[in-house]
């Protein structure tokens, strides 16, 4: 058994590495050397220019790259395929996925036909150990798979003692991007695609692509400032879109404001949304369910307005306001434009 890491890289619509899978890099380089063994990529385009010298940035230590022009952009059948016969061939032991819509549509296939397990949408891993209370046996250097459950109420560790590789799909955004200090230049394995692949594993043939830009950055904001279903309504919104204008930050909202609809979908935060490591947080008629928390407790600096001094949010936040964001909110913009006026002159 090769008993490595491996992380399923996704290419972006621009060519690049997807920036969730650069993060497991980064959690990837950290666990493979809690457990003494090697990190690799799995690379899957038509051709690969810059991608192999950003994933370097990462301290892997072998990458596995296919190159064909049927392999970008992604398709379900070769993609399934070629990861499969990686898998069967290097016999990893952790094997972990971006959760996206490539990554969802993949992993359990993988998962299915290595008869392994798979755990969906984990906000953390962790290396540790484990002891089978009915029969006394003991796992060593296990991954605990992390992630919401039940609605979010609990939170549930996973293991799958028995297979391998033992495989999760991770949410953009939990695992903090970092370069290793230890850059190194991988070793290239080419993947041969016609060993694989047959005609019928590309009977799904795409003809065009009309893809929508991005209207909202949340991951990139330094400041956003959030609403729940306190605010209100979505004229009351406008406010916190006026304070983030003067703050230049980004406007988001609790999965409740955005059902209310009181803001889009596309700002959602949470365990259903959006996770964000902003500078500055700030929250407005959120009450702080763990839904919400799981996308935003990393926030280094967390401000909450509420109503309720006794809001589940103020234990996790670096000030807490008790007031009505409608007079709060104001009172901010002004003294944020008394101090712009007085730094101006």
């Amino acid at each position: 058994m090769n008993k490595n890491i491996f992380i399923y890289c996704e290419i972006t619509e621009e060519k690049q590495i997807a920036e969730v899978s650069l993060e497991l890099l980064s959690k990837g380089r950290k666990l493979a050397n809690q457990l003494g063994v090697q990190l690799e990529a799995i690379v899957l385009t038509d051709k690969a220019t810059a991608e192999l010298e950003r994933i370097n940035d990462f301290g892997v230590d072998v990458i596995h790259l296919a190159e064909h022009k049927e392999l970008f952009p992604y398709r379900t059948l070769p993609h399934f395929k070629l990861v499969k016969a990686v898998f069967e061939q290097e016999q990893p032991q952790i094997a972990l996925f971006g959760a996206t819509s490539a990554g969802r549509d993949l992993a359990p296939r993988v998962a299915s036909a290595l008869r392994c397990g798979l755990t969906a949408d984990c906000t953390a891993l962790e290396i540790g150990n484990h002891t089978e209370n009915k029969t006394g046996t003991e796992y060593n250097n296990l991954l605990y798979q992390i992630r919401p459950a039940f609605g979010g109420n609990i939170i549930a560790t996973i293991i799958n003692p028995e297979t391998r590789p033992q495989m999760a799909t991770v949410r953009e955004g939990v695992m903090k991007l970092e370069e290793t200090s230890c850059k190194k230049k991988a070793e290239i394995k080419t993947i041969d695609v016609s060993k694989y692949l047959k005609d019928e594993d590309f009977v799904v043939e795409i003809i065009d692509r009309h893809i929508e830009a991005q209207k909202v950055n949340l991951k990139s904001a330094n400041i956003i400032v959030a609403g729940g279903y306190g605010v209100g309504s979505k004229e009351n919104f406008a406010l916190l879109h006026e304070l983030a204008a003067v703050l230049g930050g980004e406007v988001a909202a609790t999965r409740a404001a955005v059902d209310a609809g009181y803001c889009e979908h596309e700002r959602q935060v949470g365990q259903t949304g959006v996770t964000v490591r902003p500078k500055l947080y700030i929250a407005c008629g959120i009450s702080g369910a763990v839904q919400h928390r799981a996308g935003m407790d990393q926030s280094a600096k967390i401000i909450a307005i509420n109503t309720d001094p006794h809001a589940p949010l103020n234990a996790i936040a670096d000030y807490a306001i008790t007031g009505d964001l409608n007079e709060v909110v104001p009172k901010m913009m002004a003294a944020m434009r008394y101090l712009d006026m007085r730094y101006e002159i």
